[in-house]
């Protein structure tokens, strides 16, 4: 019969925060595991000593590397790796004739702890147990005594050690925030914080609940003195008197806080701004174009479907409004708002914002903003990248469709697709496909066979521009539609469309 493993919480560093239901299992385990730093004491067994039997078997799991260098050949991962490995090992031969074996974790087991590398080795070999421990964060924000959010706030946990324009992007999105991991990065940590507009009411806190523990505001630590446990309470907007609201809509400006104008006989009046629509492109920062990348380093506000808004990196100054996939609309007049008190915006779309995009949502709302000027900023858009891709398919007469029915009725779009069918014309096919839409990619292809070739040819563009690109030629009667998903962009060719000796497509200028 084999053993039972362990992962016991211990809480962030008070022996009293111990769960009682841990400090029974300590005290009655056969193994007692723990891990500890290179060259340091184990905190977890400090926690726990006065709870460790005196016959228990001790197995310390020193790690083979901490911040420092590693001559290992697989760098640092590899170490670790390697390290579990063998930590693993160890505390099989326990388990395997029998012993119950108490792993220590230091705050909760599976919260930034090593018990989960263990657990991942472990937990198919033999029964196995977690038990919960108070977090540090937990601890952190009773040392401030301060709420960490209420209501509907909305909590991030975040590691120091993301790099800075992420971690920026991170904070001005949410409403609270727990920064962990900071040591050597918190200067970076403290740079994110200040491009997201968040330093001012952050807190450092260090050894909550040690006899060590201390807090203060985060811009008066010295970088140089950071430790190990310590951690960076961001209160959430609520709580933080912050008036902009970072993640809804603003507070109203305050008079003639934008561009004031004053006019005989009044005070200073707000002008409205010239609301700018930008075409973002189908991902990679190359494709974004110098006019795009130069207004989005100028505006106050950033306005879009999330997607889109995280793709625009965050700075000092600037407030962001992400919202879903359905609300287009509402989401212009957000931005029309925030432009008629003055505020300089971006609306952002994927890809080029006139093309099933954002623009089209802009200017049926502007119409109650007469006095807010519209400007729109192309961008690459889908079809121009799939078929830069795949060489020069629609270097002749095109016709570009979105198979969503959301704003359309289908048989509006089975009529489009006949007379494009019919006038023998690329087709550059947008949405083809959704959770809820699952035929309609079919649909097409049936309908085509009726009209064109077996042998006409179709690309299949799929996350083009991003690290999981994939390009597919095929041809009209050989297409997998159930392979055809939202990630995708299909261009059917013409009659006349051809694919080179080297699998390139082009689509001749002229017709025969």
């Amino acid at each position: 019969m084999t053993g039972r493993l362990y992962g016991v919480g211990l809480g962030p560093g008070d022996p009293e925060l111990v769960t009682l239901k841990a400090a029974r299992l300590i005290r009655g385990a056969d193994v007692i595991a723990f891990h500890a730093g290179v060259g340091k004491q184990s905190n977890a067994r400090r926690i726990a000593a006065d709870l460790i039997p005196g016959t228990a078997i001790e197995e310390e799991l020193r790690y083979p590397v901490t911040t420092g260098p590693t001559a290992h050949p697989g760098g640092y991962a590899g170490a670790m790796a390697e390290f579990y490995e063998e930590c693993a090992s160890r505390l099989s031969v326990h388990l395997e004739q029998g012993r119950t074996v108490v792993v220590l974790a230091e705050g909760d087991p599976l919260f930034y702890g090593s018990f989960m590398y263990l657990h991942d080795r472990l937990a198919p070999r033999f029964e196995t147990e977690v038990v919960p421990g108070v977090p540090a964060f937990a601890a952190a924000t009773a040392v401030l005594a301060s709420p960490l959010v209420r209501q509907t706030d909305v909590l991030t946990v975040l590691p120091g050690t993301l790099d800075v324009p992420e971690l920026a992007r991170r904070l001005a999105d949410t409403d609270g925030a727990i920064i962990m991991k900071l040591g050597r990065r918190f200067s970076g940590v403290v740079e994110a914080l200040r491009q997201a507009g968040r330093l001012e009411h952050a807190l450092y806190v260090e050894r909550a609940s040690m006899p060590a523990e201390r807090w203060m505001p985060v811009v008066d630590v010295d970088p140089a003195s950071v430790p190990y446990f310590s951690l960076i309470v961001v209160p959430g907007d609520s709580l933080s008197e912050d008036p902009g609201g970072r993640r809804g809509h603003p507070s109203p400006v305050e008079e003639g806080t934008h561009s004031p104008l004053v006019e005989e006989g009044r005070g200073p009046v707000t002008k409205p701004t010239p609301l700018q629509v930008v075409g973002l492109g189908p991902g990679p920062d190359a494709w974004l174009t110098a006019e795009a990348r130069a207004a989005l380093a100028h505006v106050d506000h950033v306005v879009g479907y999330a997607p889109y808004v995280n793709r625009v990196p965050q700075r000092e100054g600037l407030t962001r409004h992400a919202s879903g996939n359905t609300v287009e609309v509402d989401r212009a007049r957000l931005a029309l708002d925030l432009a008629q008190q003055g505020h300089r915006v971006a609306v952002v779309s994927g890809g080029d914002a006139g093309v099933f995009g954002m623009a089209s949502a802009v200017f049926e709302a502007a119409a109650d903003y007469p006095d807010v000027p519209v400007e729109v900023l192309p961008g690459v858009s889908a079809v121009q990248a799939v078929a830069a891709r795949a060489g020069a398919p629609i270097g002749a007469d095109f016709a570009v469709v979105s198979l969503s029915d959301r704003l359309k009725p289908w048989p509006v779009i089975e009529r489009r697709l006949h007379a494009i069918a019919e006038a023998d014309l690329v087709l550059a096919v947008y949405n083809p496909a959704s959770r809820s839409r699952t035929t309609q990619v079919a649909d097409l292809q049936k309908l085509f066979l009726a009209h064109r070739s077996p042998d006409t040819v179709v690309v299949i563009g799929r996350d083009v521009g991003r690290a999981e690109e994939s390009l597919t030629v095929t041809t009209l009667v050989e297409l997998e539609a159930d392979t055809v998903d939202m990630k995708c962009l299909l261009i059917v060719g013409a009659s006349s469309t051809t694919v080179t000796a080297s699998g390139q497509v082009w689509t001749p200028r002229f017709v025969e």
